[in-house]
């Protein structure tokens, strides 16, 4: 891959439209069409694994399964899945926000009605769909069963925590409706999005997605993988995944996940693994590994610890797992999320590897890492970001800058005004910023969709380290029709991207 290209980052949940949350309807097709029109040859999203409570899509119980609130009900309405009176409740009332618990009680009851209308000739699709997952029947199994109990998987019988073959196959028996059922929303996201991936493509836009390094504790993924994580007889972690002290958190984070046994995927050829890449690849063109630094080394924090500033590094499986999944997958499709603490054993991983990694604006004011967020230190095998999800806007990283870093920012791209302060999708002082990473030497420039139109703090997607109120920021209508194609037209012209 050796054309420059520009892309936005929007997850599919902030797109705007009438159904309490962005899905794979209409609304997706016009931003398509804005991104073709304005020369953007890149969408990329967050994942698409089903958030948890907190409508964080980073700590999911699955790797593999959709986020059902992603299909489209205009879809299932002209299938004659639904009817005209239970689209109309569909509609949400919040246009700025996501409400999770209105969406994920009124989608439940959505598509269990949904499925009793079901015709046999749909549900031998649903049937034929799961059988082509190797993770499909383990994900419906476990959903069912914490359907059922309203319990973690910890708390069922011992003879289904240990997966013991009678038990299974007497739980797959009483509950083959209710796994149908979740099988059958699967098989909606995974068809809809097909469809929709398909529409991109055709204009010329690659879908970029985001693919989480660990899964939760509560997941299929561990309850039916045991083995392949650092977990006690009784099911807990020893210790759990995390990062020490950084940018973002002076405690460090500690995320709680698993922690995998490393020895125990490379005795199995790592297939877990390629099954993972393999799944993420039916649903993007290119993923990119969040905290890619993890399979270097990763940040073990024991598991009793109240802050992740007590744990260490251990080794991680390196090229091994890398020249494995080269064997199936073209390096090509993956990019590393190399941010964070940065060691020599990370800079040789990168350098062998030949993956991509990151640079983000925000982290060259005040400067961090000697200078390597810089726009004239990128090196071409690079993607860069004003910044990401975990960042705030550049508007409101304009204000929080202090006056003589925000003044030697601003006059290191050019713009030598005083009015920086305003918002909009017209503030010149952005404009500038963009224009000095388009002129980049990256390969790759990203924008998050509120840094096009000069949004401030209150639109951030995500606080490290905060628990409540993340995820929910939503695009407007009125939002989309402030993006000129034009003003990006230019700018991928000027720039041959």
């Amino acid at each position: 891959m050796n054309k420059r290209e520009s892309g936005v980052l929007l997850h599919l949940s902030s797109l705007h439209g009438p159904y309490g949350t962005g899905c794979f309807g209409k609304e997706a097709r016009a931003f398509i069409d804005f991104l073709h029109q304005a020369g953007f040859k890149v969408w990329q999203v967050l994942p698409f694994s089903l958030p948890d409570e907190g409508g964080s899509p980073y700590k999911s119980v699955s790797a593999f399964a959709g986020n059902p609130y992603f299909i489209d009900p205009e879809q299932l309405f002209e299938q004659q899945l639904i009817t005209e009176e239970e689209l109309k409740s569909c509609r949400g009332t919040q246009p700025y926000t996501v409400d999770f618990p209105w969406l994920h009680a009124q989608r439940t009851a959505l598509f269990h009605r949904a499925y009793l209308r079901c015709s046999q000739e749909l549900l031998a699709q649903v049937d034929q769909f799961a059988s082509e997952q190797p993770w499909a029947e383990d994900f419906a199994l476990y959903t069912a069963l914490q359907q059922k109990s309203g319990k973690d998987w910890y708390d069922w019988e011992p003879a289904l925590k240990n997966r013991e073959p009678e038990a299974l196959a007497k739980a797959k028996s009483e509950l083959r409706a209710e796994m149908q059922e979740i099988l059958f929303i699967q098989y909606l996201f995974f068809s809809q999005w097909a469809a929709l991936r398909a529409y991109a493509n055709e204009r010329g836009i690659q879908i970029i997605g985001d693919m989480p390094i660990y899964v939760s504790l509560e997941s299929a993924d561990v309850w039916s993988n045991r083995r392949l994580f650092q977990l006690d007889d009784e099911g807990q972690p020893r210790s759990v995944a995390g990062v020490p002290p950084d940018f973002f958190s002076e405690d460090g984070q500690r995320w709680g996940n698993p922690l995998y046994d490393w020895d125990k995927m490379e005795q199995e050829d790592f297939l877990w693994w390629r099954r993972r890449i393999r799944s993420a690849l039916t649903l993007y063109d290119r993923v990119r590994i969040d905290h890619f630094r993890g399979l270097s080394a990763y940040w073990a924090v024991p598991a009793k610890a109240e802050t992740a500033k007590e744990g260490h590094w251990i080794q991680g499986p390196g090229m091994k797992l890398l020249e494995r999944l080269f064997k199936e997958f073209s390096p090509d499709a993956l990019i590393a999320e190399d941010l964070g603490v940065r060691d020599k054993e990370l800079e040789t991983l990168l350098k062998e590897s030949g993956l991509p990694g990151m640079r983000v604006f925000q982290f060259a004011f005040p400067s961090q890492d000697g200078g390597l967020h810089l726009p004239h230190n990128y090196p071409e095998n690079t993607l860069c970001y004003t910044g990401t999800h975990d960042n705030n806007t550049l508007l409101a990283y304009l204000w929080e800058l202090p006056p003589e870093q925000r003044r030697e920012a601003l006059e290191y791209c050019g713009f030598l005004g005083e009015d920086w302060q305003s918002g909009g999708a017209e503030n010149a002082a952005i404009r500038a910023i963009l224009r000095c990473l388009w002129c980049s030497a990256a390969r790759t420039v990203v924008v998050p969709v509120q840094d096009l139109l000069g949004y401030g703090g209150d639109t951030k997607m995500n606080r490290p380290g905060v628990a409540e109120g993340n995820w929910q920021f939503r695009l407007t209508s009125i939002g989309f029709s402030q993006l000129n194609p034009a003003t990006y037209r230019k700018l991928n012209r000027i720039y041959e991207r």
